[in-house]
């Protein structure tokens, strides 16, 4: 394949994975007030997901767009991470409080979320 072909394969590439809709952003270490982010790597780097209360209805399973290893709860409400997709209590699970936990190397991947009722 020519250098042409292969930047042009590239360019291509690129603009389809950027005009997916995929919910997931590139690494950004900040987290407003009222939300929870999660990154795919340690000390909030990769790729990252962010919730809110209009995103994240309270008392629902919510499954990630990634495999979590960092996240930040600023929410006003707890909220509690989960090792399996559906929220399961049988493997690892931990509940973290509102308004500011900081989590730079979670004890394990992060595969779900719940947030708390009022």
């Amino acid at each position: 394949m020519s250098t042409k072909s292969l930047i042009a394969a590239l360019v291509i590439t690129a603009g389809a994975v950027a005009s997916s809709g995929i919910a997931v952003a590139q690494s950004d270490k900040s987290c407003d007030k009222g939300e929870f982010c999660v990154w795919a790597g340690p000390d909030y780097t990769g790729a990252v997901q962010r919730l809110d209360l209009e995103t994240a209805n309270p008392d629902e399973c919510i499954t990630l767009n990634l495999v979590g290893k960092s996240f930040v709860n600023r929410l006003s409400r707890d909220a509690s991470v989960f090792q399996r997709e559906n929220c399961s209590t049988e493997a690892e699970f931990t509940t973290y409080p509102k308004h500011g936990t900081y989590v730079p190397d979670a004890y394990f991947v992060i595969r779900a979320l719940e947030v708390w009722g009022p």
